[in-house]
């Protein structure tokens, strides 16, 4: 079995702080977090990674030299409507400001990058959302930097799905952890949750197809989920929403090629019949 950390407990901290540890053994990708009180600010650098400043809550205005993004967001929480977002490029300083009413809180999608691009916003309105899924395996899923935004970022793969109550998604189970190509593309996963009521929760499975990885973990509002390898399903307990904000990348484009389990694909085809 191995000794890599997958899972991570929701911390309350304040300021900019790491949420995803070097223990996860991810090459390309990381996720920290920013969690600012009214008025408050803090800076930072993207260091060599390329960023996806994703408000999870609240209102900012994000600077980095004469880029502004000035006063964008302002949902109450991810369940509040969709995403503003900042791309920002690798080796860049930047300032976040929380300029509205109550907590602010940003996740920090970090992608080891080899070229600088220039920094953008995208918008809620930018946003497509697509229903995925059938029966008992629906969810809706916010495509926030993925196919559209070839040639204005390295490597970053980035977007929210909202699990509908006491039901699957990620599913048919797939994985992305070899390069296979035209069939599969290598991609390390980073998945952070939150749950509608709070105090509900979600499965996170994990396994590979001889079993060497088979691991489960219950996840509640906060949590984090590093996916270096295996099959990933989620199912949202009875009652209860749950939503993964999602950042991918690897070495061999931004085209998501996932492998779906032999074993569960034939659900794909219910989905055309019904």
């Amino acid at each position: 079995m191995s000794n890599l950390k997958r899972f991570y407990e929701k911390e309350e901290k304040y300021g900019y702080y790491e949420v995803i540890t070097k223990e996860a053994g991810l090459e390309v990708i990381g996720m920290d977090m920013i969690r600012l009180n009214e008025d408050e600010e803090v800076a930072a650098d993207s260091l060599g990674f390329e960023l996806g400043l994703v408000l999870l809550s609240g209102q900012a205005t994000i600077n980095a030299g004469a880029f502004v993004a000035e006063n964008i967001g302002g949902r109450r929480n991810v369940f509040d409507g969709k995403p503003a977002t900042v791309y920002m490029p690798c080796d860049t300083s930047y300032t976040v400001k929380n300029t509205g009413c109550g907590i602010l809180e940003v996740a920090v999608c970090k992608v080891k990058a080899d070229k600088k691009y220039e920094p953008f916003v995208v918008l809620p309105q930018d946003i497509i959302t697509e229903h995925r899924g059938k029966l008992n395996w629906q969810r809706d899923v916010n495509d926030i930097i993925t196919t559209k935004y070839e040639g204005k970022v390295d490597k970053i793969v980035l977007g929210e799905t909202y699990g509908c109550a006491g039901q699957w998604s990620s599913y048919p189970s797939h994985k992305h952890d070899t390069d296979n190509m035209p069939y599969e593309v290598n991609m390390e996963e980073i998945y952070h949750f939150k749950v509608n009521p709070k105090q509900g929760f979600g499965i996170q499975v994990m396994y590979n197809d001889d079993m060497s990885l088979k691991e489960s973990y219950i996840v509640k509002d906060g949590d984090s989920i590093a996916i270096k390898e295996g099959y990933h399903p989620v199912a949202a307990a009875p009652g209860y929403s749950v939503y993964y904000l999602w950042v991918m990348a690897g070495n061999s484009g931004r085209k998501l090629t996932p492998c779906d389990d032999p074993n569960h694909a034939w659900v794909k085809a219910v989905e055309k019949m019904v």
